[in-house]
């Protein structure tokens, strides 16, 4: 499998202008290489040039990973002494004739650390954004990749469920929080998940990004649970909101939009013609409800996890297309909701890739302690 993914990648390169791509700890080069790194103050990087043997560069203590690998790779180790790295570098960037070609980086991954020590071993090379080639490269999923995104999300799924029992009435957010990453792991999640647990209750609710905290969870709580696992490097994000016991009746209220918004924007994706305008119809189906509701102002979620595990890309253009008119929010575009009393049928999923992450529906439900 990795053997063909580097395939990909050279002729990639082939098309796109670029002579190598470099690559530090992150989605990307686990999904290369198979290979799982942290991000630390050591650095590992991963050249890969057209037409030659990948190289790594990685302190000795990493090199067990690559011991046995099933593909050829060339290693460049080094030691504790930080004053010797930078030799390391420019031997491999030297063996690779990377100077005066033009690598293509991560914008959004590769950290300085790693990148002075790279453009130091190649100081006349070009260092150009690389993310359309390597977006190109994992956007159509294999079946391995989607099926360890179902794991990811089974993962998380049964998490959530062995937390619930656990659930008290004063305890607090960190202790509640505690709990599911103890169940996380012990439903098979890989230590390094996609992100701490966000457990929020009441006010805190309000934050969608809120850090767990020593306040106590109360009757009459919306509590908030946003978590997700991780399975060979694929990760999922869910959300569910739970109401603690009976709650005020306008929450239900603001609920019954999301969820028929929720219905409208997954009928849309499902039934709207796949080959040109999927993500457009989604988009606005959703905000067809949401936005002409009277609690518009406190959307502030340009797009919305209720539906995201729907919508499935076709090509990047469509994947623009989509933050382009969910950003603009055209009512000229919002009227999409002629399919949605119709069920949904899994073959109609099963047919596309699913995007690297994926979430789960919101949805509300009582927690009666």
């Amino acid at each position: 499998m990795t053997q063909s993914r580097f395939d990909k990648l050279n002729d990639s390169l082939r098309t796109s202008g670029l002579d190598a791509i470099i690559l530090n700890p992150g989605p990307t080069l686990t999904h290369l290489t198979g290979l799982h790194f942290h991000l630390m103050e050591r650095p590992v990087v991963l050249l890969f040039a057209k037409d030659q043997v990948p190289a790594i560069v990685l302190p000795e203590l990493e090199l067990q990973k690559v011991a046995a690998l099933p593909y050829e790779l060339q290693v460049f180790p080094y030691g504790e002494n930080p004053s010797e790295w930078e030799g390391v570098f420019r031997k491999s960037t030297q063996t690779l004739g990377l100077d005066g070609k033009r690598i293509g980086v991560e914008p959004r991954q590769l950290r300085l650390l790693e990148f002075r020590y790279v453009r130091d071993g190649a100081p006349e090379a070009d260092y150009p954004d690389a993310s359309d080639v390597l977006s190109a490269l994992r956007l159509r999923k294999d079946q391995s990749e989607i099926e360890a995104m179902r794991r990811a999300v089974k993962i998380a799924q049964d998490a959530l469920e062995a937390t619930i029992p656990l659930v008290k009435i004063g305890m607090t957010e960190k202790e509640l929080s505690s709990e599911l990453v103890t169940q996380l792991l012990r439903c098979g999640s890989e230590p390094e998940m996609p992100f701490a647990p966000i457990v929020s209750g009441g006010l805190n609710a309000a934050n969608p990004h809120a850090s767990p905290s020593d306040r106590k969870l109360q009757a009459g709580d919306l509590l908030v649970v946003d978590w997700g696992a991780a399975d060979d490097g694929y990760i999922s994000d869910l959300t569910r909101t739970f109401a603690v016991g009976e709650v005020d009746a306008e929450y239900k209220k603001i609920h019954q939009i999301v969820q028929d918004a929720n219905a409208a924007g997954v009928m849309a994706s499902v039934w709207k013609d796949m080959r040109s305008r999927t993500c457009a119809a989604t988009t606005c189906s959703y905000w067809n409800l949401v936005w002409h509701s009277q609690w518009n102002p406190a959307f502030i979620c340009q797009i919305v996890t209720a539906f995201a595990l729907k919508i499935m890309w076709s090509s990047p253009k469509r994947a623009q297309t989509f933050y382009q008119i969910c950003d603009e929010k055209s009512e000229s575009l919002v009227n999409e909701t002629e399919h949605s009393k119709r069920s949904i049928r899994q073959a109609d999923f099963d047919r596309y890739h699913y995007f690297d992450v994926v979430v789960a529906a919101d949805t509300l439900q009582n927690i009666w302690l």
